[in-house]
């Protein structure tokens, strides 16, 4: 039996989630699990193992350490049924969690098992460049960093492309290479450049039945399309997804998105409710009708009817439901659609006042402030409660899209009304940075 010194010093250089410096809040655990959750066991998934290793990750994060256990063994059964083999150099990160697991209930003989499992797989199956890591660890590792914040996706594709470059016949490698730098290129305001559709088209062409990438592309290239064509290639997309178990891999959300810009509203909310009725018990499908019924809603010029409005208020409370403690975003999306019903805006005051009484984390509480500043701007018209809730929002020095549009906001009041100008400019001067 090593000590217990030499056994920690061996645990923090392996490579797995344990070492992996993830560290998510609690609230960013619960909203991870819900995603890993939806995106479903199906059969075929090249990611499976994965999945399932990052969720026993999460549930033992969360304290719930019988379902990490098993959730790490459903890891290594996956990998096994993905890889047509007992064993390789795909179960070290999985190997490696299991040791930290066992180390963390005190079982330290089985930790020590898994660490001479990990020994034996890296003897065995040596990385083909000796001064990095064994291309199968850089693609879990890179996986995993893609579910975490944009801080983290742009080393997730760096370690893709190492992995890519050791080992170029992994298909499932490159298409989500090519899906992360889209997430870490993409804007609202920008498109991608010719550079980078030409890496989309290519993984799209050697991936043919990965639909996420294929709708993604069909949603880059639909702005230089005609409707037409966006119309059928969309449809064609749909047939498909809608044929096989809907999860969030399929590109069902991106699809109804590419429906409503592209080609209708009415098309969209078709294909939504569609979905919806052939996967009637999914909630990820209910979720994602209930975001299209809100982008009607909240789209500049829109004047939807009350039917409208109730038919997304009842989908809304619903998906809250289904993701109880992961909804407060859902929660927030609730409250602004109360606040555009003619019978309901008693609830969106109470929503408010409800979460931003409740103890949140700073970068969640940042997010009610300044979704409850615009609230109050643009439903109530209380322009001196919005201008305090932005600044409540900017002051926490979190980088996110919710504390640069309070910053953005401030500008422009500081520059229409001149009352506030000194008062403004002192507080963003004073602004702690991120």
């Amino acid at each position: 039996m090593m000590s217990q010194t030499s056994l920690e010093s061996k645990l923090e250089a392996l490579q797995c989630h344990f070492t992996w410096d993830l560290d998510p809040s609690r609230s960013e655990l619960f909203r991870l699990r819900d995603k890993l959750e939806d995106i479903g066991t199906e059969e075929g998934n090249s990611w499976l193992g994965h999945i399932y290793n990052l969720r026993g990750y999460v549930q033992y994060k969360l304290g719930f350490t019988e379902d990490a256990q098993s959730l790490f063994n459903k890891a290594a059964e996956a990998f096994c049924q993905t890889r047509r083999a007992d064993e390789g150099p795909w179960l070290v990160v999985n190997y490696g969690n299991q040791a930290w697991l066992h180390h963390h209930l005190g079982e330290q003989a089985k930790s020590q098992a898994y660490l001479s499992k990990v020994d034996a797989l890296m003897n065995k199956y040596p990385s083909p460049s000796q001064d990095e890591l064994h291309p199968e660890i850089y693609a879990e590792k890179a996986w995993t960093l893609m579910k975490f914040g944009a801080d983290k996706k742009q080393l997730a594709a760096d370690y893709f492309q190492r992995a890519i470059r050791m080992q170029p016949d992994m298909v499932e490698w490159k298409s989500s290479h090519v899906l992360v730098l889209y997430r870490v290129l993409t804007t609202f305001e920008t498109g991608l450049d010719a550079d980078m559709l030409e890496k989309m088209r290519i993984a799209k062409e050697q991936d043919p039945e990965n639909l996420y990438l294929a709708v993604h592309y069909l949603e880059q290239n639909a702005k230089m399309m005609e409707k037409e064509r966006v119309e059928d290639e969309a449809q064609e997309l749909a047939r498909k997804i809608l044929r096989d178990p809907v999860s969030s891999y399929s590109g069902l959300k991106a699809l109804l998105w590419v429906y409503f810009n592209y080609v209708s509203v009415d098309e969209a909310v078709d294909l939504a409710e569609e979905a919806l009725r052939q996967h009637p018990g999914v909630r990820f499908v209910k979720s994602c009708v209930a975001l299209c019924y809100r982008w009607i809603i909240t789209s500049r010029g829109s004047y939807p009817k009350q039917s409208t409005i109730d038919r997304a208020i009842r989908l809304h409370e619903e998906v809250v439901s289904l993701y109880p403690q992961s909804s407060l975003f859902k929660r927030v999306d609730l409250a602004n659609l109360y606040a555009k019903s003619n019978h309901s805006q008693a609830k969106a005051e109470q929503i408010y006042q409800e979460l931003l009484e409740s103890d949140l984390d700073p970068a969640d509480k940042q997010m009610v402030y300044n979704k409850f500043a615009n609230y109050l701007y643009f439903d109530r018209q209380d322009h001196p409660g919005s201008l305090q809730y932005h600044m409540k929002a900017a002051e926490i020095p979190h980088k996110s899209r919710f504390r640069d549009n309070s910053i953005r906001v401030l500008e422009k009041i500081k520059d229409t009304f001149r009352k506030r100008v000194e008062e403004i400019e002192e507080f963003l001067e004073n602004l702690q940075e991120p």
